[in-house]
């Protein structure tokens, strides 16, 4: 299944959601899918802090290897982030009168999704985490002792 396919599924699910061009931006994440690659699960929400903001629509999705968000510009160009196991810090996730958004803190930077359908929140958080704490069993939890030995 592709990105796409995914995030058609997300949305026709919850329809609350406000995401555009869902073809365009998953195809961006599609793009980007290493040969050994799998994804798990996709959704799509507003790249951006604001609930009053309806343009900065993205692709989520969550692979065996990582998060990747995919966003096809309206003119041209395409942006994408890769979040890395290693590089996740936390998640946090609210919930507001309409909408919600899920806010993931890495390393380099704080991603927050908005827009999001209330009733989808539960299903993105679960996702995410569980992920994330199978994937980061996979690394050191102390690089510092390790580069000692």
């Amino acid at each position: 299944m592709t990105c796409y396919d995914y995030v058609k599924q997300f949305k026709k699910k919850f329809k609350g959601t406000v995401a555009w061009r869902l073809f365009q931006n998953a195809h961006v994440v599609d793009l980007h899918i290493n040969p050994d690659e799998k994804i798990l699960y996709a959704f799509a929400g507003q790249k951006n802090d604001s609930p009053l903001d309806f343009f900065e629509t993205a692709a989520i999705a969550i692979t065996n290897q990582r998060i990747l968000l995919g966003r096809k510009r309206i003119l041209f160009g395409y942006s994408l982030s890769s979040i890395t196991p290693d590089l996740y810090n936390d998640m946090q996730i609210y919930e507001g009168i309409i909408w919600g958004k899920v806010v993931i803190d890495t390393v380099k930077e704080v991603i927050t999704i908005s827009n999001l359908s209330k009733e989808s929140l539960i299903e993105i958080e679960t996702q995410i985490s569980s992920f994330m704490m199978k994937a980061k069993q996979k690394y050191p939890h102390d690089r510092e002792h390790e580069n000692k030995h």
